[in-house]
């Protein structure tokens, strides 16, 4: 090679290099963040950077077990967030529609954010996720919670772990002893109000604006926002609220436990508490019953807890409870007076919640009605088919779901905030069979996340993809604006009592209709409150 073409090569090359480093500087820059305890690096992919791992609590482990929330440790350097933490302590099971990406393990208080790069030149709204599972499974880790949809969209994403089962729900009264004028027994909730204090305090640092932040969540994540709209501990964290089939009337069994007393039929959840000790061998209220509760193996306290075995091991574990702090009333009772936060929700359930519960009575499932029984069954059966395979899982679905979710829309609605009702009837193509009576619970997920490839892979057709990215849509433009009304799709009505409007997502697109299952519902509505 001559000089001469030695020279202009290099020029080429340092021209090349000059060139990279001009148009990728502006990301590598991106994915270091500042936040409040040190630098983290993301990473980047296709046009978006993700932080994932980032701790937002200290480890709860040791001593710090049952204890709420404690702040994080200071670091030096640049801490790489391109990984998954620990998803919470639990025992998985094999049916989950969720699987977990990562080992669960004790030490989980992380959480992962996804942002556009290059990041929009105005603060970017966010929208924090909140899993489902039963209070006793789930984690942020599952491929269908990917935030990368959300993120393309110019929506700052965020998810998080809260601990589970006994490590979230746990009261005992050494434990009160220990702190009487502290926070007590909702350890989960607490871990919820940490992470939403974290994304106030840091999110600007990912380009979003803390003051548009909208929750949601599904099943217990939607329960969890009831919570969030009814407690004063989180008034100010959030403006805008989704709640995807969590319920909404008083909790399993006629209420919630209280903390220190019986109620509602069921024992204190210091009771229980001390129910479980005494099932590992620990007596006492002291504080050496409790170093012995807090010096137990992690499998020892999920001790095979989780969806599939939670209502065999209920008479020791207690759940979320009244604590008269965080929680201070039946968020029910809140909604009849009023005092919940004024923010807009959307709030919603799937065509077929139970539906997978197939003849589960081999009794006529309309007798529960009593005198208008006959009445229940022309409402569940219009076409006269006397087919009551399904019937049982609708009913139950009603009772749990679908009317409470009309409950909470009617009562926010007459308390003058906007309220956006819907139901998710669309069932997966390669699902048909499978799911004959109705999309399922928890099924609508991958539609609002638009991850349906992760859920589906290679039996995912066209139409799943279009009524994903049609919902998605949706939850974007509220996360946006506070009114879920993307530009060309059909306008979602504000719900109110008087017209019942909801939207309904079905196979054939979108559907605004006044609900058809009225007669349905006003038969399951509770008569007293």
């Amino acid at each position: 090679m001559s000089y001469r073409h030695a020279v202009r090569s290099n020029h080429r090359a340092l021209g090349a290099l000059f060139f990279v480093l001009l148009f990728t500087l502006p990301l590598a820059a991106q994915e270091i963040v500042t936040i409040q305890t040190g630098k983290i690096k993301g990473a980047p992919a296709d046009g978006l950077i993700a932080f994932k791992g980032i701790p937002f609590a200290a480890p709860p482990i040791g001593n710090l077990r049952w204890r709420p929330p404690q702040p994080v440790a200071p670091w030096k350097g640049v801490r790489s967030a391109a990984d998954y933490a620990h998803d919470c302590m639990q025992l998985p099971f094999p049916s989950d529609a969720a699987p977990l990406g990562t080992p669960p393990a004790e030490d989980c208080l992380y959480l992962n954010v996804w942002t556009p790069a290059p990041r929009a030149a105005t603060p970017m709204p966010v929208l924090v996720w909140i899993y489902g599972g039963g209070f006793v499974n789930g984690g942020s880790s599952p491929a269908v919670y990917d935030g990368s949809q959300f993120a393309r969209d110019g929506v700052v994403f965020v998810s998080f772990n809260y601990r589970l089962g006994r490590f979230g729900f746990f009261a005992h009264p050494a434990l009160t002893k220990e702190d009487p004028d502290g926070l007590l027994g909702n350890y989960a909730y607490m871990d919820q109000l940490a992470a939403l204090r974290w994304v106030q305090n840091n999110i600007a640092a990912f380009g979003g604006n803390p003051k548009n932040v909208t929750v949601f969540g599904e099943s217990a994540g939607g329960g969890s926002v009831h919570m969030l709209l009814t407690s004063p501990r989180a008034t100010g964290l959030f403006q805008k609220a989704i709640i995807e089939s969590g319920g909404g009337r008083r909790g399993f069994g006629g209420g919630s436990p209280h903390l220190h007393e019986p109620a509602n039929g069921k024992p204190s959840a210091e009771d229980t508490g001390l129910a479980f000790a005494e099932s590992k061998g620990i007596t006492g209220d002291n504080a050496a019953a409790l170093e012995k509760l807090r010096a137990l193996p992690a499998e020892s306290i999920v001790d095979g807890l989780n969806m599939a075995s939670m209502m065999q091991a209920s008479k020791t574990y207690s759940g979320p409870m009244i604590d008269g702090k965080i929680v201070t009333e039946e968020n029910s009772d809140a909604y009849l007076a009023g005092t919940q936060q004024r923010v807009p929700v959307i709030v919603g359930v799937n065509s077929s919640e139970f539906g997978f519960m197939r003849g589960i009575s081999k009794d006529d499932p309309f007798a529960q009605f009593g005198p208008k029984a006959a009445e229940a069954r022309a409402a569940y059966d219009p076409d006269h088919t006397g087919d009551t395979t399904w019937t049982g899982g609708a009913i139950m679905s009603d009772k749990g779901m679908v009317e409470p979710a009309r409950f909470v829309a009617r009562e926010l609605s007459r308390a003058g905030q906007p309220v956006f009702e819907y139901r998710f009837s669309y069932v997966a193509t390669s699902m048909r069979k499978d799911w004959p009576a109705g999309a399922v619970h928890a099924s609508e997920i991958p539609y609002v996340f638009d991850t349906v490839k992760a859920r589906y892979a290679a039996a995912l057709t066209p139409d799943d993809e279009k009524t994903a990215q049609t919902m998605h849509a949706y939850w974007v433009q509220f996360a946006k604006t506070g009114r879920p009304d993307p530009s060309g799709l059909p306008a979602w009505p504000q719900y109110s009592a008087e017209t019942d409007m909801l939207m309904n997502f079905t196979a054939s697109g979108p559907l605004p209709e006044a609900d058809p299952w009225k007669a349905r519902l006003d038969l399951v509505e509770p008569q007293k409150n």
